[in-house]
């Protein structure tokens, strides 16, 4: 491996990554049931565990500790948020039916999300590890910071739970940039589900420009009445600054790769941001329970090498890179480590994808984004000469 190529500005020697974790987050406990319901038929003999369990983040943990990135990340540990913290993205009256609700025992919030004892103090160590990643860019003290959290967040509304989130993290800490007086911040999400949350929380302003690719899945129910479309643009001051790119299911790396050169790079060039939020998820694999997109450890390396460099071009290098889904669990882990690869600029593959690819169809796929790339053009005024 060529060590010069992992930073332009630090000596190899130096830790690079600022990995935010507590072990605590493994103590919320999603259960077992048919997938992700929590229902016993009664005529099955083994049940699922939830696909949100603690066993996929330790892997995470794990492979970066023990894997070959481990020489470039330096550790420190979370903190819970204050309550009075969680107002700034979130409602009074959603905080206190979560406070509620965690007095009461367990609780399913929504399809799929439940609130158990213990799940309160996690969500608010995810919340506050989120924020303190945040501040340690912002403070100056890293340009590059990660927030390995659970539960995840990008769901959670500012008045309600969804898809297993309880309280949004990223938006949190997009708020506490906010209010250090940063002007202008770019989220981009590579969850395989739309990152509803964090949209709705910012659909009104122009401050952040959010940005989800995610398998074409829309509405799921009551909890998320978004769609994910391209329609969904934004409104008031914050029209044309929510940006969905809805890909079809099997979509893979090279339609991910063609979708950042033609939509997600001219965007983020003409907005300037500040800081840019990575809001990462590894259920976008070509094997995860829980998505289609075929994504394979050569893509998520190749997208954090275009994330990085977004990032050194346009913010002075501040990244936050924010964990959310990947429930496959061995690969998941496998691919959070080729997406590190990536944004650390390793100039060689550290570890070999375990696993044999499945063939991708790239074509439907690019006719998708080159529809949207003329959508935009026709639809958003900072977009029409991209």
């Amino acid at each position: 491996m060529d060590r010069d190529n992992l930073s332009p500005s630090q000596p190899a020697e130096l830790a690079l990554l600022h990995v935010f974790w507590h072990e605590s987050m493994l103590d919320h406990d999603t259960g077992f049931g048919v997938f992700d319901t929590g229902f016993d038929p009664g005529f099955l003999e083994v049940l699922d565990k939830h696909p949100e369990n603690a066993d996929r983040v330790r892997n995470m943990v794990s492979i970066l500790r023990k894997g070959p990135i481990s020489r470039f990340l330096t550790w420190h540990s979370g903190r819970p948020a204050h309550v009075a913290e969680l107002l700034s993205f979130h409602s009074r009256e959603y905080i206190d039916y979560l406070v509620q609700a965690n007095a009461r025992g367990s609780t399913e919030l929504c399809a799929g999300t439940f609130l158990n004892p213990g799940s309160w103090g996690v969500a608010l160590l995810a919340a506050g590890s989120t924020m303190s990643a945040m501040d340690h860019i912002l403070s100056g003290q890293a340009n590059l910071a990660y927030a390995l959290v659970r539960p995840p967040g990008h769901h959670a509304q500012p008045t309600r739970a969804d898809g297993y989130c309880f309280l949004n993290n990223a938006g949190l800490a997009i708020k506490l940039a906010l209010n250090a007086n940063i002007k202008r911040v770019v989220t981009i999400d590579i969850d395989v589900h739309y990152g509803n949350g964090t949209a709705e929380g910012f659909y009104d302003t122009n401050d952040v420009l959010t940005i989800s690719l995610h398998m074409n899945h829309g509405s799921w129910g009551p909890s998320h009445p978004q769609s994910g479309s391209i329609e969904e643009l934004g409104e008031g001051n914050g029209y044309g600054y929510n940006l969905n790119i809805p890909l079809p299911n099997g979509s893979g790396d090279e339609s991910y790769q063609y979708a950042f050169d033609e939509l997600v790079v001219p965007a983020v060039r003409q907005y300037q941001p500040e800081i840019i939020v990575f809001i990462i998820g590894q259920d976008s694999s070509m094997f995860d329970p829980n998505g289609r997109q075929c994504l394979s450890m050569d893509g998520y390396r190749k997208i954090g090498r275009l994330v990085r460099a977004m990032a050194e071009e346009h913010s002075k290098g501040r990244l936050l890179i924010v964990q959310e889904g990947g429930y496959h669990i061995t690969y998941s882990a496998y691919c959070l480590h080729a997406t590190i690869e990536g944004v650390l600029k390793v100039s060689e593959p550290l570890l070999e994808d375990p696993i044999a690819g499945y063939p991708e169809e790239s074509g439907l796929a690019c006719e998708v984004v080159n529809a949207i790339k003329r959508y935009w053009r026709e639809t958003i005024p900072f977009l029409k000469d991209i």
